[in-house]
């Protein structure tokens, strides 16, 4: 029996997949929901008639036939026989070399569909994209968006309805909003009744992230260093990180803080966004700015869990959850995102990349009295001409022209419960 869950919309684009021959490969962090996902998945296939087996490698007696490919599949036809059947596995990067696993079964031609979830391992998230090129598709899960966030809060009552929701009950969705930027959205968070169980999940979370999937590449003893390395750029989100800076601060290696950094990314804690740029001589700054994949563990390792506020300055915590809804999108919508930034100090937060397609965006934390383009879009503009551009803020909807571009000023919430970015 499932427990109470989130609706998560990434749902409707595996089931989508589910009969096509490649190996389903669903990503993401810890605590994510890649396991509920899973189960909420072959309970369907159970009620359609159709044979399933689940094995978590996260279980010692599950990992036992996995040792050879030959022993994996006499135990699927043990339990499935030898026609059709759908194969789950939970935490593939459990078992070494895992990549090269799953490109063995899917070159065998079995009848079965392989679906697997995979967290915290590099090798996984870069490797099995190379070595299953052809052969699987992949999903990351995020977690829990603003918009599953709201729905679940409402009990789906306004599924279809959710702008009108934000503009009838706007007192409502203004503290869903806070609740939402002070906890993040790890689905156990969520659903933590108070702030002393939500204070231990993520608590819980984080010190799971480090003692099951960081000490697979940081020795014991340097984990305090990995774990300020994190809170130290929890306090930088979408500032440029300084590679320097940080190893003077931590008494690391410049080569540490960038490995480091990696292994942050790879296990899904945060993401690098490199530069935008066309004119190499004016516009080229190596150095990335980083955005977490969740909001509430942004705050925990910064001690501010559960105490944000509308009168803290939260611009940089707002950039951050633009961030999420535009990573979110970017599955679907096929574009790279970057941010613009200059020499001469002219800056935007985020450049949107597709093809020869650009949409810049802006985003400013405040309330805006008139539709005015600033003067870092203005530059912007007049170097990259577009036919969009967009301005993130906490009131306006309004759209201008710019020369030959639409400026779309949009309210914060309207653009969380967007369909389309780009």
């Amino acid at each position: 029996m499932l427990e109470k869950f989130i609706k998560r919309e990434i749902l409707a684009d595996i089931q989508k997949e589910l009969n096509t021959p490649e190996i389903l490969v669903i990503l993401g962090s810890r605590q994510v929901g890649k396991t509920t996902l899973l189960k909420i998945l072959e309970k369907q296939l159970k009620d359609a008639g159709e044979k399933t087996l689940f094995f978590n490698l996260d279980i010692e007696e599950d990992r036992e036939h996995f040792k050879t490919q030959r022993e994996f599949i006499k135990k699927i036809e043990l339990e499935i026989g030898k026609n059709k059947g759908f194969v789950f596995i939970d935490e593939i990067q459990r078992k070494e070399n895992a990549s090269l696993f799953l490109k063995g079964l899917y070159d065998m031609g079995l009848p079965y569909k392989f679906i697997v979830t995979g967290s915290g391992s590099p090798e996984l998230k870069s490797k099995i994209k190379e070595s299953l090129v052809g052969r699987k598709i992949v999903f990351e899960l995020l977690p829990v968006s603003f918009k599953e966030f709201l729905n679940f809060k409402t009990d789906y009552k306004y599924q279809d309805k959710l702008e009108e929701f934000i503009k009838v009950e706007e007192r409502l969705a203004q503290d869903l909003f806070f609740e939402y930027l002070n906890f993040g959205g790890y689905p156990r968070v969520i659903l933590g009744e108070n702030l002393e169980e939500k204070l231990k999940v993520i608590r819980e979370i984080y010190n799971s992230y480090l003692e099951k999937d960081i000490t697979y590449f940081v020795k014991r003893e340097k984990l305090p260093v990995y774990s300020s390395l994190v809170k130290i750029l929890a306090d930088q989100v979408g500032r440029i990180v300084n590679y320097g800076e940080l190893s003077n601060t931590l008494g690391a290696s410049f080569q540490t803080i960038k490995t480091y950094l990696y292994l942050a990314e790879k296990t899904f804690v945060l993401e690098r966004i490199t530069p935008f740029y066309r004119n190499i001589r004016k516009e080229l700054i190596k150095s990335p700015v980083v955005y977490f994949y969740d909001l509430g563990l942004v705050n925990f390792a910064l001690g501010r869990f559960g105490n944000i506020s509308p009168t803290m300055n939260l611009g940089f915590l707002i950039q951050n959850l633009i961030f999420l809804k535009l990573k979110e999108r970017s599955q679907s919508e096929n574009y790279q995102i970057h941010f613009w930034r200059t020499k001469t100090k002219n800056e935007l937060d985020f450049v949107l990349e597709r093809g020869k397609e650009i949409l810049p965006i802006e985003v400013k934390y405040s309330n805006l009295k008139i539709a005015k383009v600033p003067q870092n879009l203005k530059s912007f503009l007049n170097n990259y001409p577009c036919q969009k551009a967009l301005i993130i803020n906490r009131n306006l909807d309004q759209k201008i022209k710019f020369k030959k571009t639409e400026i779309n000023f949009i309210n914060i919430l309207g653009f969380l419960l967007k369909e389309q970015i780009f």
